[in-house]
């Protein structure tokens, strides 16, 4: 092997850790072209995961060495090596820390992802026990805090160190995953509460969201109040101040309720579901039949 190709190797070593995936796009940013490419995928030094996604093969641990493809592995990939602003949202990031598993409904094993642009198109071509769903976080909040944040929170994957700031402004929060302690960004449960609510009636249910409510004892009402403010969704403003005032949680008396712009008028979140005076959204006449 001639000096440049093992110099072109030893980078894409160094910068494409094992088992983490980029797209021809970012390959070919860096130098490696198709045909280089090829010789990579033939020789083994790259797998094809799907047309123009490519993954740096893990190394087996022992015997049994477990090389699958996580669903983790694509989004650590999508925040460090492709730098793009797309989070673990929602119920995903509930239950990722451990707010969420009792309500889980039934379907598929979805994983939440939120993002302020478009998620690329092979995010969803890849073979994975679960299925990514995206969505825009522009619809829900007015500022961009993953744009903002996302590059603050992520850790050099070469030497660990953290570039994180005080993400409270963002809603987001990062937590180590895999053998190497790899960085996954996702929405603090203050976010990801709202954004699950976002989600009621539909895919998520008020039984389901009322359970997860239930076992928000330790909110920030610093990081609500901010998000509340920041919340485009009316729907979802009253809504989550409809949970809170049921659960009576400590930090609901100190949510800045005259900063919250709950706007004016009726919604009608339930056909036939009785109104609620306070915030005047419809809701199940009763909770205890899973509604």
């Amino acid at each position: 092997m001639s000096e440049e190709n093992q110099a072109n190797l030893n980078w894409l070593q160094e910068h494409l850790p094992e088992g983490l995936i980029a797209d021809a796009a970012w390959l070919e940013r860096h130098g490696y072209y198709s045909a280089l490419r090829e010789r990579y995928l033939s020789s083994g030094w790259l797998e094809r995961l799907a047309h123009g996604v490519y993954r740096r093969p893990p190394a087996k641990l022992g015997e049994n060495g477990d090389t699958t493809l996580r669903w983790q592995h694509v989004v650590i990939s999508l925040q460090t090596i492709l730098e793009l602003p797309i989070i673990v949202g929602g119920r995903t990031a509930l239950e990722l820390q451990g707010l969420g598993h009792y309500a889980r409904p039934e379907g598929p094993n979805d994983i939440q992802l939120y993002g302020d642009g478009r998620a690329p198109g092979w995010l969803f071509k890849l073979s994975l026990e679960q299925r990514f769903v995206f969505r825009n976080e522009t619809r829900l909040f007015r500022d961009k805090p993953i744009t903002r944040a996302l590059t603050s929170l992520m850790v050099d994957l070469k030497n660990g160190d953290s570039r994180s700031a005080d993400p409270i402004h963002g809603g987001l929060t990062t937590m180590r995953w895999g053998t190497w302690d790899w960085p996954l960004t996702l929405s603090t449960p203050e976010r990801a509460i709202l954004e699950l609510i976002a989600d009621v009636p539909g895919r998520e249910t008020f039984h389901q969201a009322d359970a997860i409510m239930e076992g928000l004892a330790s909110l920030s009402p610093r990081r609500l109040n901010k998000l509340l403010i920041d919340c485009r969704s009316i729907k979802v403003k009253r809504l989550f101040m409809w949970f809170a005032d049921r659960h009576n949680h400590a930090w609901t008396k100190h949510l800045d309720r005259d900063a919250i712009d709950l706007g004016r008028g009726k919604r009608q979140l339930v056909e036939g579901g009785r109104l609620d005076p306070t915030y005047l959204i419809t809701v199940p006449e009763s909770l205890d039949a899973g509604g």
